[in-house]
Parts: C-alpha cells; sequence; structure tokens
C-alpha cells in the first residue's frame, strides 16, 4: 500500500531498543495499528515530543496490510491535550478509554469510533472539575454502548418484564436491570430512584442531564462499571487504567 496518512491517536508507546519507539495508534481510516517509529528516541528526533499518550495528529504510514508491524515516517501533532495532566482523574478516565479501544475495538476501521474518541478526550480535557465524574461515567458508558455491551435499563434483563419507577435492581450477570422476581437469590447492586435515573442519563451520554454525583455516588458508579466490563468484556484480559481508575479514592469537598 506504500505512504499513507491518516488521523491519529497515540494509545500506547513504548521504548524499543536504544532509539526508537514502538506505538499503538488509532486511526481514523485504517484501525488500530503497530508502529516503529525509529529513532523516536534520539535528541534531534524528527518525532520529538509529539508522540505522547493521547496525543492527536496526522500519522504518516509506511502501510503493508501483511505486517502486524507498520513504520511510522512521521506525526505531525495537532493536539497534545496539556488539560489531561493537569488532574489525576482525568487522565485516569482518558486512560479507561484508550485501554477499551486497544483491547476491545474492532479491527477492521470504524471512522465513527475514532471521532467518538477524540471528542470524549477532548472533553474530558476541558470540562469543570465539578463535572468532571459524570463526564468520565458517561465517556465510559457510551464507549461500552458502542462496543455492543450497552445495559439493559428498560425492562428486565431476564424476562422482559416492565419495571416499575423507583429503585430497582442491577444485575452485572444478566447485563442490567432485573424485576424484583428475577432478583431473588441473585448477586445484585440496589440502585436508589436518583442512582438509577443518573444510570440512566450517563448511558445515553445525556450532557444536559440534571446529573450531579457526589464523589461517593460517583465511586460507587465507578465500581459497578468496572464489575461490568470485566464481566461482559474482559475475556482474560487484564484491564490496569480500569483497575487504577476504579481504586481511586472518593472525598467530599
Amino acid at each position: 500500500m506504500g505512504l499513507v496518512s491518516t488521523p491519529a491517536i497515540v494509545l500506547h508507546a513504548i521504548k524499543y531498543g536504544e532509539t526508537s519507539k514502538i506505538v499503538k495508534l488509532a486511526t481514523r481510516d485504517y484501525g488500530i495499528q503497530s508502529a516503529i517509529a525509529k529513532g523516536a528516541g534520539r535528541p534531534k528526533s524528527r518525532f520529538g515530543a509529539q508522540l505522547e499518550i493521547l496525543s492527536e495528529g496526522t500519522a504518516h504510514l509506511y502501510l503493508k496490510p501483511s505486517r502486524e508491524l507498520q513504520t511510522l515516517a512521521g506525526f505531525e501533532v495537532l493536539r497534545l491535550r496539556p488539560g489531561l495532566a493537569g488532574e489525576v482523574r482525568r487522565y485516569a478516565a482518558a486512560q479507561v478509554l484508550t485501554e477499551l479501544v486497544l483491547r476491545c475495538a474492532p479491527a477492521e476501521p470504524h471512522a465513527w469510533l475514532f471521532e467518538f474518541l477524540s471528542r470524549q478526550l477532548d472533553r474530558l480535557a476541558e470540562v469543570t472539575s465539578v463535572k468532571l465524574d459524570e463526564a468520565a461515567l458517561s465517556a465510559v458508558w457510551q464507549l461500552v454502548r458502542i462496543l455492543g455491551f450497552a445495559p439493559q435499563l428498560d425492562y428486565c434483563a431476564r424476562d422482559g418484564r416492565s419495571l416499575g419507577a423507583g429503585a430497582a435492581r442491577f444485575s452485572i450477570s444478566d447485563g442490567g436491570l432485573v424485576c424484583s422476581a428475577c432478583a431473588a437469590g441473585r448477586r445484585t447492586a440496589l440502585l436508589s430512584r436518583d442512582d438509577r435515573e443518573a444510570l440512566q442519563h450517563l448511558v445515553a451520554g445525556s450532557y444536559d442531564s440534571p446529573v450531579n454525583l457526589s464523589a461517593r455516588h460517583a465511586a460507587a458508579h465507578r465500581r459497578l462499571l468496572a464489575r461490568f466490563v470485566r464481566f461482559h468484556l474482559a475475556e482474560g484480559r487484564e484491564f490496569k487504567a480500569l483497575d487504577f481508575w476504579e481504586r481511586l479514592p472518593w472525598r467530599d469537598t
């Protein structure tokens, strides 16, 4: 295929040898690609500081579909997103998004998935600290939904019965809310009316929602989401960024 250019986001980067780096890129036109950036570790490298994790720009790749490792000829950075590094909660949430894309995204290219990731990273970098927990939870839940694992919140996930208003039980193994009859004898989490409403807004990505979680409730929602991801998406894989994000301490200010 030769030299191609495509919008790309740096998902991961590791040192290779004395002077090179291997990077994982989410590209708009060619899906997830692994590439070697030769000489990227040299003091006067043409890549400079452009291959920072979560940076976005135009990648120039010598692409051969038969190879697992491509060659990165250049990377023109457009967004470094320094705001993500200013607060551990922002960076941790962004890492969860990139980890899920890296491990769970389909191999074939999907421009809409790339655009989603780009928008959510921008939002995490810019949202106020007050709304950061909601933005992070919403971004991760939306990605889970996009990947085909949306929780069932409209009716019982086991028998399809309609659910009344108010508090409800959430079953990780069944993939959503369950009625009182199906919840009997099963391991479930009780969601209050407010937490149930919050979860519906977070999964739907309603940015104008009235959701305003306390730090304690945000931590509980992180635990629920992390358990859901491990059960339905892990398939034996480790999710280190998710583990770290889940364990973030909460504290009301």
